[in-house]
């Protein structure tokens, strides 16, 4: 391969022990997210899933660094940003996009759409000013409205077309990473597979990377190239879409896939092993930590993890 191929082929992002530890009531930290290591290639999308509280959320912030990770490293394009100020950060930040869960919360009210989309351009100095307008149009139409939108506010749209605005909004700075949190979960069923179309036409004009966050498995099938599957702040499986749907390997995996609903009554299973235990609290009292977990490749591309021997406590401080 020729060096200018092996740049093409350096992934878009890559984390390494990403960890990050919330305080808690009597010196207790919440373990949000534990040495978390993966990487995004570029046109990819790479989908984490996971029942709500295991930490994939956290994990999408650190990455776009709306939060700080208590250790770890990230890497953006090539380049750590793990610890940079917001200054040294602030040309980073075109590279990699949000979309968030409740479009509607994610727009100000006061604000009309065509001055919500123009913001970034205008922080950024993107486009000279005479032609901030154009680009809004450009971008409204990208997603599947008009132009005549501009002029609307966020309350006179349903909530798929917000939705919409909030994709035209992060494709603004022409990104080549999106990270999508839960973004179709809270809309309906017929108009959450308008969006997830909406994306993945996107990706191919554009060649966007996604990270896509959620919990719906389905909506997961249809858009993801490679699944990584979250449990208490950890990464317990990753690899391929067709490997973790059609061979899971670890437990968790399976019960999140055993609990998918299934219309076909003939295709309806009876042993289902649905998990109804309590989920375990991510909160550990000072000085101890979860069970650290080695992912071990069962075949090309599929790692599974495997729990070490004991829970380490006096070892907490080292990776701190």
């Amino acid at each position: 391969m020729t060096e200018h191929g092996a740049a093409e082929a350096e992934p878009i992002v890559e984390v390494e022990a990403l960890t990050k530890h919330f305080p808690a009531s009597h010196g207790a930290r919440v373990h949000a997210v534990e040495q978390v290591s993966l990487h995004i290639d570029r046109g990819e999308t790479l989908a984490v899933v996971g029942e709500s509280g295991c930490g994939k959320s956290t994990l999408a912030y650190l990455i776009i660094r709306l939060l700080n990770p208590t250790s770890g490293t990230i890497r953006l394009d090539g380049a750590d940003i793990t610890n940079l100020g917001p200054r040294a950060l602030r040309p980073h930040r075109r590279k990699a996009q949000i979309v968030f869960q409740d479009p509607f919360a994610s727009l100000d009210p006061r604000r009309t759409v065509g001055k919500a989309i123009a913001e970034p351009l205008e922080i950024h100095r993107a486009v000279p000013k005479r032609e901030i307008n154009d680009v809004v149009a450009d971008l409204l139409r990208r997603v599947g409205m008009s132009p005549d939108d501009m002029r609307q506010y966020p309350h006179q749209f349903s909530g798929g077309q917000r939705q919409r605005i909030c994709i035209a909004r992060a494709l603004a700075l022409r990104p080549e990473l999106v990270i999508a949190d839960e973004a179709v979960s809270a809309l309906d069923v017929s108009i959450q597979a308008q969006v997830i179309n909406l994306m993945m036409d996107l990706q191919e004009e554009m060649g966007l990377s996604y990270l896509f966050i959620s919990h719906d498995l389905a909506v997961v099938e249809r858009i993801a190239h490679r699944v990584g599957v979250m449990y208490l702040g950890q990464i317990v499986e990753l690899g391929p879409r067709r490997a973790i749907f059609e061979n899971p390997m670890h437990d968790y995996t399976k019960r999140l896939l055993d609990a998918v609903p299934i219309a076909d009554p003939a295709r309806r299973r009876t042993d289902r092993s649905v998990q109804t235990d309590e989920v375990p609290s991510p909160v550990f009292e000072a000085g101890t930590a979860p069970d650290p977990v080695t992912l071990v490749e069962v075949e090309p591309g599929h790692l599974v993890a495997q729990a070490t021997s004991d829970q380490h406590s006096v070892a907490q401080e080292e990776h701190d």
